[in-house]
C-alpha cells in the first residue's frame, strides 16, 4: 500500500481514484469544486482542502484535471505539488495536455527532487469506471518502473512510449485518430437512415469488418438515440486537436485531416455542443444535411 494524492475527481479523476482505493492504497483525494469526493469516500479514500495538504505525506501524486494551464497550475505555486510534495515522491499526469509542457513540467519535478511521470489515458468514462484504460506513459525508465502499479490498477494496455513528453505525443496522435472515426461514424450513420437501412444492423455488420473500431462499439447508441450525455466533452476534444494542430506545426507537418477535424470540431462549440459527448459530431453531419438534430433512429 502507498499513499497516493490524487488531484482532479471529475468524470475520469473520481473512478480511478476510486479504484486505487480499493486496490488498497491510502488515496486523499481533492477537487477545486467541492462535493466531488463522495466516490472516493465510498471507496474507502479520504478528502483534503487543498492541493497541499492532499500532497503533504504522499508517495505518489496523480492529476487529472482539464488543461496545460490547470495542470501547472497544480505543480506550482506555493500551494501546489513542488512547494508540498516529500522529496522522491512521484508525480503522475493523467491529464491530456501539451508535450511540450510535459517535458518541462517533468525537468521542472527533477529540480525540486521529484519523479514525473506523463501518462495519459484514452477509453474515456466507460474505460475509466471498468479500470480498462489504455495507457501511454513518458518518463525515465526507472520512474515508469515505479508508476507502474498504479498504472496498471487503472489501466489495461499500459505501455512506455518513451522520454517525458512523449506520452503526450501519442495522446495527439490518439485523439486525432479518435476524432476521424467519431466524424467519419456520424456521416456514416446519416448516410445509412437517409437510405432507409436497417442501423442497428448495419452497424452490427460495420463493427464486425475492416471498419470496425472502439468508436462503434462505445459510441453507437449515443448516435442511435441521440442522447449525447458526456463521456468525454466537444470543449475537451477542442482543446486536444489544438495541441495536434501546435505540435505538428512545430514539426513542420501537414496534416490536412487534422486541420477538417479541428475546424468540426469548433463548429460543433460555435453551435452550442461544447458541452455534448463528442459522438455529437453527428449533431454536425445533420446541419448540413438539413436534418433535424433530434431525429431518432428507427
Amino acid at each position: 500500500m502507498s499513499t497516493v494524492a490524487f488531484i482532479g475527481l471529475g468524470i475520469m479523476g473520481s473512478p480511478m481514484a476510486a479504484h486505487l482505493a480499493r486496490a488498497g492504497h491510502d488515496v486523499v483525494g481533492h477537487n477545486r469544486t467541492p462535493g466531488k469526493e463522495g466516490p472516493l469516500r465510498e471507496a474507502g479514500g479520504r478528502a483534503a482542502g487543498s492541493v497541499a495538504e492532499a500532497v503533504s505525506a504522499a508517495e505518489a501524486v496523480a492529476l487529472m484535471v482539464p488543461d496545460t494551464p490547470d495542470v501547472e497550475a497544480v505543480l506550482r505555486g506555493p500551494d501546489g505539488v513542488f512547494a508540498n510534495a516529500p522529496a522522491g515522491a512521484l508525480v503522475i499526469d493523467f491529464s491530456t495536455i501539451r508535450p511540450d509542457a510535459a517535458a518541462a513540467l517533468a525537468e521542472e519535478a527533477g529540480s525540486h527532487g521529484l519523479g514525473m511521470v506523463d501518462a495519459p489515458v484514452s477509453g474515456g468514462e466507460a474505460g475509466a469506471q471498468a479500470a480498462t484504460l489504455s495507457v501511454m506513459a513518458g518518463g525515465s525508465a526507472a520512474d515508469f518502473e515505479r508508476a507502474r502499479p498504479l498504472l496498471d490498477t487503472v489501466g489495461k494496455t499500459v505501455v512506455h512510449v518513451g522520454p517525458g513528453g512523449a506520452g503526450q505525443t501519442v495522446k495527439a496522435a490518439n485523439q486525432l485518430m479518435v476524432a476521424a472515426h467519431l466524424q467519419a461514424l456520424a456521416e456514416a450513420v446519416v448516410f445509412l437512415e437517409a437510405h432507409g437501412v436497417d442501423l442497428p444492423s448495419a452497424l452490427d455488420v460495420l463493427a464486425g469488418g475492416l471498419a470496425g473500431s472502439a468508436v462503434i462499439t462505445q459510441k453507437r447508441e449515443k448516435m442511435l438515440t441521440r442522447e449525447f450525455a458526456p463521456g468525454f466533452r466537444v470543449d475537451l476534444h477542442h482543446k486536444d486537436l489544438g495541441i495536434v494542430a501546435a505540435a505538428g506545426r512545430e514539426a513542420g507537418l501537414a496534416l490536412p485531416l487534422a486541420g477538417a477535424l479541428a475546424q468540426l470540431m469548433a463548429s460543433a462549440r460555435a453551435c452550442g455542443d461544447g458541452g455534448l459527448d463528442h459522438s455529437a459530431l453527428l449533431r454536425g453531419v445533420a446541419r448540413s444535411s438539413g436534418l433535424p438534430l433530434d431525429r431518432p433512429a428507427d
